[in-house]
Formats: C-alpha cells, sequence, structure tokens
C-alpha cells in the first residue's frame, strides 16, 4: 500500500477564488496553447481536435479506439465522431483486429502522416513561447510540479 501526502490546506472555503485557483490558471494556461496551436495549424487544415490524435498515432505507431477514447478523455461515441471525421479526410484508417474482432486498431494514412509533420515543431515554437522569460530551472521544476500533481490526482482517481 502507497501512502500519500495529507492534503494541502492552501484553499479554504470562506477565501476561495477560482480565478486563483491553480486548476482554474492551468486550464486558462491550456486553451491559450491550444488556441495559439489551433491558429498556426489552420494553414494545414488541422484543428487541435484533430491533431492532437493524430499526434498521439504517430508517437505510438497505432492504437486501438478504446485506447485513444482514454487518451484523450472522451466517451466511445465522440471517438467515433472524431475518426469519422478524420477517416473522411483521408488522415486516418481504422482496421479490425484479426486476433479479436472486438478490438479496432487506428493508423495513420501516408496523408495522416504528411499532415502531422508540422505539428510538432508548432507545438514546440507555442510552448517556447508560452515559457518566454523562464530559465531551464524554473521550466524544469514547473514541469515536475505539474507531474507531481498529475500523479496525485492520478492516485486519487485509482482510489475510489
Amino acid at each position: 500500500m502507497t501512502r500519500t501526502a495529507p492534503p494541502a490546506t492552501f484553499y479554504c472555503p470562506e477565501r476561495y477564488c477560482a480565478e486563483e485557483s491553480v486548476g482554474y490558471l492551468m486550464k486558462r494556461v491550456m486553451l491559450s496553447v491550444v488556441h495559439q496551436a489551433d491558429k498556426r495549424l489552420e494553414a494545414h487544415d488541422l484543428t487541435s481536435a484533430q491533431w492532437g490524435p493524430l499526434l498521439r498515432l504517430q508517437n505510438t505507431g497505432g492504437s486501438t479506439v478504446a485506447e485513444l477514447a482514454r487518451w484523450l478523455h472522451i466517451d466511445a461515441g465522440a471517438m467515433t465522431r472524431l475518426l469519422d471525421r478524420l477517416e473522411k479526410k483521408g488522415l486516418c484508417k481504422r482496421v479490425r483486429s484479426t486476433a479479436d474482432r472486438r478490438v479496432v486498431q487506428v493508423e495513420l494514412t501516408p496523408d495522416g502522416e504528411a499532415a502531422i509533420i508540422h505539428v510538432p515543431k508548432v507545438l514546440a515554437e507555442v510552448m517556447n513561447a508560452h515559457l518566454a522569460g523562464f530559465s531551464k530551472t524554473e521550466w524544469q521544476a514547473l514541469t515536475t510540479y505539474l507531474q507531481r500533481i498529475l500523479k496525485t490526482g492520478d492516485a486519487m482517481r485509482d482510489a475510489g
């Protein structure tokens, strides 16, 4: 059994201000990053809803529909609609497993590979722009802090 630290006491109900919460600030940062990336990727006819799963497919070499849905934190119906749009654009294809017909793999097509080629460069530029003025040490510390928050959140979710 893994012991977790007791909850922090940084926030109190009497003085809670959503705009000052870590969660609100992280969400605002993420929305800003996605907005800037979408602006730059519009020229390549890609939206965040599209480049996110395509990048995941590129990084993993393919994935099941269920794995992609879990990674994107969306339900099966939304995943099906998203894959329908991506397939219609010719960017990916679904392939039924020969070992288990219930399993459907998703793979990038050559057009999908070509479309995703710009995404890592754009994301690196957008992230670097958002981190302007940070030292490498500050960036590493921020990354470590965010990973700790995620680890704690995952442990809370897994505990039920």
